[in-house]
């Protein structure tokens, strides 16, 4: 009795012994295989509305750029603004020396006050001539006389009056007006300098409304209309503004690309010759696969996505679409719901081994 019982007590022990060398044995192995597995980051294909968009980087154009020049001659006695100064319409840009447009101003008005007296004389003239007309004192054609005299008169008068309001106007062109809103893009005059009728003083351009000009590829003229929507962004600030396209127009020169236009009302943070980004909206796709960008790597096969089953990956050769938001549509290859790698999908093969990170 007492052998039977240690032998079911060795027996015991062996098969205790056996489960434990199995357990270590499938430990060493689930350690092996760990070892071997690729850390990865996982995501899942969604459902989503994606934009196709075309986009394009331009620069931006004032709508006018009006250049200040020379009414009247003179000396230039003070320059107000200098380039990059904002204006407003109206302000005071220079002055220059109002000594001659005055002088020419008081012989005017001089001019002006003797036709005036000659006028008045001739009319006085004219009506007594009349009287003695009634009373046939005098002629029919010394009275025509009198009559052309006194519209000769007139007409002095009012050829005085005229250049009395030249010489007044030009007394204002002393004072050199900016015509619209904007900034001095050049400061051409100088104090001191002398300058004539038609010399350039400064170069403006306004900045109230602006123009985007966006280049494209001749390949994109059937699907870029006027009318559609166009987002916008610019370097120079963090404002972003949305508009439509005004006008399609090829470039000048050999190459065959266009350009689209956008104008856009400026908030005041947009400069004239800025770079500007603008993405025009196509159309839409509902129901569109997206997965993470990360997600498709290139390989021999063309573009792919891991998918993962189990502790491994499947790849899936796939068809890529619009870009949006660091998101990738999935044409065909993947299908909604299923687990793609993201982080460590460039380092992987077909039925690779993967350790997916929590």
């Amino acid at each position: 009795m007492a052998s039977d019982g240690m032998n079911k007590k060795y027996l015991k022990i062996a098969l205790l012994s056996a489960l434990v060398l199995a357990a270590c044995g499938k430990k060493a192995e689930e350690k092996k295989i760990a070892a071997a597995a690729t850390p990865v980051t996982v995501a899942q294909a969604t459902l989503r509305t994606v934009e196709l968009l075309e986009e394009s980087v331009g620069n931006l154009e004032s709508l006018a750029d009006p250049q200040i020049s020379a009414e009247v001659q003179g000396r230039v006695l003070q320059v107000l603004v200098v380039a990059g100064s904002e204006v407003k319409a109206g302000q005071v840009l220079a002055v220059m020396d109002a000594q001659d447009v005055t002088l020419m101003r008081q012989s005017a008005q001089a001019e002006s006050g003797r036709a005036a007296a000659l006028s008045v004389n001739q009319g006085a003239s004219l009506e007594r001539m009349k009287q003695l007309r009634a009373k046939n004192f005098i002629s029919q054609a010394a009275l025509d006389d009198a009559v052309a005299q006194d519209a000769a008169a007139q007409q002095q008068l009012l050829a005085t009056r005229a250049q009395l309001a030249l010489a007044e106007r030009n007394v204002g062109k002393t004072r050199i007006l900016s015509p619209v809103d904007g900034r001095v893009e050049k400061q051409i005059v100088s104090p001191g300098q002398f300058v004539k009728v038609g010399d350039p003083l400064f170069q403006l351009v306004t900045t109230k409304k602006l123009r985007a000009r966006l280049p494209f590829p001749e390949d994109r003229v059937n699907a870029i209309k006027p009318g559609m929507e166009v987002r916008l962004s610019s370097t120079a600030t963090v404002d972003k503004l949305a508009g439509k396209i005004d006008e399609v127009r090829p470039m000048v020169g050999s190459s065959r690309a266009f350009d689209a236009f956008v104008t856009i009302n400026n908030p005041g943070t947009w400069k004239p010759g800025a770079t500007v980004s603008g993405s025009v909206v196509l159309g839409l796709h509902r129901d569109a696969v997206m997965v993470p960008d990360l997600s498709v790597v290139l390989r021999p096969a063309g573009d792919v996505v891991y998918v993962v089953q189990g502790n491994k990956v499947a790849q899936r050769v796939v068809q890529a679409g619009a870009k949006q938001n660091g998101m990738v549509e999935i044409l065909a290859g993947v299908n909604k719901g299923e687990t793609v790698v993201v982080d460590g999908a460039s380092f992987l093969t077909d039925q690779a081994l993967v350790a997916v990170s929590k």
